[in-house]
């Protein structure tokens, strides 16, 4: 009986531990449902600059893998959440970095998708504040992304060439952090 006890445990324990991942002192979930479907957590890191942490993010996708071009030419959904984790992060800071983001993503060949870019930002223009949650998600359902801040839906964007330039931000030949960018692939 002593033995039952101690194997279930074992696995009570077990259980919990894959059901969220701890990142920068935030904990993330193993799992998210958008648009009914279960992604998983990918992979998991911090955004640091100067030494100092930005944001806790996760990258969640329908399958695990370390390839970032399959995950940015994919038509599957993807979610990167982005908890805040620093009363350094702005609307203006964010505004800035994403503008920059983009540039990098694409090359600096935005216009394309100037129109949706605008509206991205457009998302972070109200005030942002310590353990505010961002989830942007691509709905291959509707060809869109979708931007949640704190759960609520802030709007849409259409395209797949969008989606390609937005979460090349942090997965792209040129993403915000290597780190970061390694430490969201790490699902395989």
């Amino acid at each position: 009986m002593k033995k039952l006890f101690l194997f279930l445990m074992v696995v009570a324990i077990g259980s919990t531990a894959f059901a969220q991942k701890e990142v920068g002192g935030i904990m993330l979930p193993a799992t998210q449902q958008f648009d009914n479907q279960t992604l998983v957590l990918n992979g998991a890191g911090v955004r640091e600059k100067l030494w100092i942490d930005l944001y806790a993010a996760g990258l969640y996708l329908n399958e695990r893998t370390n390839n970032s071009a399959e995950v940015l030419t994919s038509k599957e959904p993807v979610a990167l959440r982005l908890h805040i984790v620093s009363r350094l992060i702005t609307s203006n800071k964010m505004i800035d970095a994403v503008t920059e983001g983009f540039e990098k993503s694409t090359g600096g060949k935005t216009a394309p998708i100037q129109d949706g870019i605008d509206t991205m930002i457009g998302f972070f223009k109200e005030d942002i504040k310590r353990d505010d949650i961002f989830d942007l998600v691509y709905l291959p359902s509707k060809n869109a992304t979708a931007a949640y801040k704190n759960g609520k839906l802030a709007g849409m964007v259409e395209g797949k060439a969008f989606k390609t330039a937005l979460f090349g931000i942090w997965l792209s030949n040129r993403p915000v952090d290597d780190g970061l960018k390694k430490d969201l692939l790490a699902g395989k």
